[in-house]
C-alpha cells in the first residue's frame, strides 16, 4: 500500500472520483454531468500551482482511494477567533473493490495530520449519508450550516 500526494497527472482521476462520489451519494442527477467541465477548469490551475492538494491511495499499484484538501480564506470565527482561514476536505472517494479495508480512515488521517502540519486549526467537509459514521468516529461534528441558491442576474 501506498500513500502519495496528489500530483497533476491525477487531473483526470481526481475528476472522476468527484464524479463517482456525487453518484454514489446522490443518485444519477444531471447536474453532475454538467458540473464535470467547469470542475475540471476550476481544479487544474489549483493543481498546477498546490493549492489543491491532497492524497491518493495505491494498493498493489492500483488506486484504491483519493481525497482532495484546500485551504480557504475565511474570517475568524468563534469556531477560530485567531485564523483567517479554514481547511476543506474534498472527493473522498473509495474504489468500490476497496471499501470496507479502512481506507477511508487512513485518508482522512493522512488530511488531518497536513492540516496540522500547514497549522490549520479547524477544517469543514460535507459530508455523504455513508461517510458520515466515519467522520463522527474521527472526531468530526456536525454542524449549523445551511445554504441557499440564488438566480444570477447577468453580468
Amino acid at each position: 500500500m501506498t500513500l502519495r500526494p496528489v500530483r497533476f497527472d491525477d487531473l483526470d482521476l481526481i475528476c472522476r472520483h468527484r464524479r463517482d462520489m456525487f453518484r454514489d451519494g446522490r443518485g444519477m442527477d444531471p447536474a453532475i454531468d454538467e458540473a464535470a467541465g467547469p470542475y475540471r477548469a476550476w481544479l487544474e490551475p489549483r493543481l498546477r500551482d498546490g493549492r489543491y492538494f491532497g492524497y491518493v491511495l495505491e494498493v498493489d499499484g492500483k488506486v484504491a482511494a483519493s481525497c482532495g484538501l484546500e485551504i480557504v480564506d475565511w474570517p475568524p470565527s468563534p469556531r477560530h477567533p485567531h485564523e483567517a482561514r479554514r481547511g476543506y476536505v474534498s472527493n473522498v472517494f473509495v474504489e468500490p473493490e476497496f471499501r470496507r479495508r479502512g481506507y477511508g480512515r487512513l485518508l482522512m488521517e493522512a488530511a488531518a495530520a497536513e492540516f496540522e502540519r500547514r497549522g490549520v486549526s479547524y477544517a469543514y467537509l460535507h459530508a455523504t449519508d455513508a461517510g458520515v459514521p466515519l467522520y463522527q468516529q474521527l472526531g468530526w461534528q456536525i454542524t449549523n450550516e445551511m445554504a441557499k441558491f440564488f438566480t444570477p442576474k447577468a453580468r
